[in-house]
This record gives structure tokens, sequence and C-alpha cells, in this order.
């Protein structure tokens, strides 16, 4: 069973849950960059949450089946037809021998998920079938005619028949815990980051956005040796812009982090478009996640 890319939109790869657990090798987590989505796409379906699916960013995603299958599709909602006629997301899909599914522009979002019960099968790197689109493992990012072999079932089939979801908002509020290096920031700095807003600005992608909005201004001027980083962190530059790593961040950074977005928050980071305004709120003065 196989499925064939007849177009990959922007960019289309193969993502899972990434490579955890081997950052002191150097290698970062990669993985879906909203896992939240994800892990819903593969639930409705019947496949582990953690089973490879497509993550096609802003649609044009376009392929075909060669054999019938049950499909469903998560996070940024767009159009979608499979074999011309109009389907629905957020529910298990069938599709049948030699149609072909589309997606068009999203209305909201970024990122949309395509999970294929039984998961895409392509080979694991480092324990993952992951694209790390920074340090080039797992596939290559999809493109016209790849074909991508799927697998057999492994659960039974699911027993849900749709999974409503609540509209993306036109703003973006994110929690941030403030750390580890706040203490290089002004007093006036750690005010601006909460009085934003920051824009998405055209330079993003699965590494990290670079915002503009208030300035970050430093206390503390001097070199900072490199530093180990997590998705969700706010690396601010020189410039005083802050930048927010995304799934395929470097496992470390030489400027300092004022702040990291909490786990709970980064699927809707991950589904910030360019134009859009970002607000970020503190939680209190608490550590940043571990590197695992």
């Amino acid at each position: 069973m196989t499925l064939e890319v007849l177009s990959p939109g922007p960019l289309a790869t193969v993502q899972d849950l990434g490579r955890p657990g081997l950052a002191h090798l150097g290698v970062g987590e990669s993985g879906a960059a909203d896992r939240r989505s994800l892990r819903l796409a593969n639930r409705l379906v019947g496949n582990p949450e953690g089973a490879a699916a497509l993550e096609a960013t802003l649609g044009g995603l376009t392929v075909r089946f060669d054999t019938a299958v049950l499909v469903a599709l998560t996070g940024a909602p767009c159009p979608l037809t499979v074999g011309g006629r109009g389907a629905a997301m957020y529910a298990p899909l069938p599709v049948r021998a030699g149609e072909t599914l589309q997606l068009g522009m999203p209305e909201a979002g970024l990122r949309t998920y395509l999970a294929v019960r039984g998961g895409i099968e392509v080979p694991c790197v480092l324990g993952s079938r992951s694209t790390d689109t920074m340090a080039s493992l797992g596939p290559a990012p999809l493109s016209p005619a790849t074909r991508l072999p799927v697998g057999a079932p492994t659960q039974p089939h699911p027993g849900v028949d749709i999974a409503p979801q609540a509209p993306y908002a036109s703003e973006i509020h994110l929690d941030v815990v403030l750390g580890p290096r706040d203490d290089w920031f002004t007093a006036e700095a750690l005010a601006a980051l909460c009085l934003g807003p920051y824009t998405v600005t055209d330079r993003c992608d699965r590494v990290g956005i670079r915002l503009d909005g208030p300035l970050l201004t430093r206390r503390i001027e001097r070199e900072l040796k490199p530093e180990a980083t997590v998705a969700g962190a706010l690396q601010v530059p020189p410039n005083g812009q802050p930048i927010l790593f995304l799934a395929d961040h470097p496992v470390t950074g030489g400027y300092p982090v004022i702040a990291a977005v909490t786990e709970d928050d980064l699927h809707l980071a991950a589904q910030a478009r360019p134009g859009q305004r970002l607000w970020f709120r503190t939680t209190g003065r608490q550590r940043p996640r571990q590197v695992g």
C-alpha cells in the first residue's frame, strides 16, 4: 500500500513525535510542530498517537492512494476534496483506491496533518521517521512523484466519528515561564515582553519564528557561552527582537533566552502564520523545561 505525492504544496514533510533524549549527542528532537494535532489525527484513524503522518504547510498538498484507506486531517482547517468531492476535517475519512485527496489554503493556522490508518512507514533514523529540516535527518521534504509506504494497522478500528475543534483565534496568546537568562535583561525588557504585541514576520519555518515588536534590552552585554535550548525558547539576538524556537531548533544557542513558551501552548505557536500577532503572558519565575 502506497501514497503518491502529486504536489507537496509550499512544504510537506513526514513527522512523528521526534527523537527525544539525544540532545547530548547534538541531535534535536524535531517531530511534528503541532504535536496535539498529530496525536488527534492518529487517534481518529486508530493509529498509535506517535505514528508517522504528513505535515503540510499552508495547504496545497495533493496525494493519491493505490488502495482504499482511512485517513483523517487535523490542524489548520482548509478546504478539502477527495475524488473531487468536498470532505470534512477532524473525522475519519474513507478514501477509495485511486482517488486523489487535495488540500486548499488554510482559512486559519499554518500546518495541517494527514494521518493514514497504518501510519507512514518510511525508514527510521535514530528512532524516528521525522524530517528534521535543519539537521537534514530523516526523509527529505516531499516532492512530486514521491511514493510513501503505508503500514498495516496495529490497533482496533477507531470508535469515533468526529472530533470538533475550537476555531483558531485571530491573535495568539501564549503563556511563558521566565528564564533561564531573564536576569540578563532590564526591568523594562521584562515588562515589554508582555506588553506586546509581537508580529510574526515572513522569516518563519520549522526551526523558529522571528518576531517584530517591543525591543528587549539587555542588562548584561557580555558574550554568552552556548547553552542548551528547548522548543518554545525565546532567544534574543543583539537587535532585541526575539526568536521563538519550534520543532527543528538547534540544540544549543549563543544568545540569552529570556523565557520559554509552556509546553501546553506550543501547538498554538506552531500554527502562527506570517502577519499574525502574538501576545505573551508570564506564569511566574520558573525555569523552562529541561532538555531530554
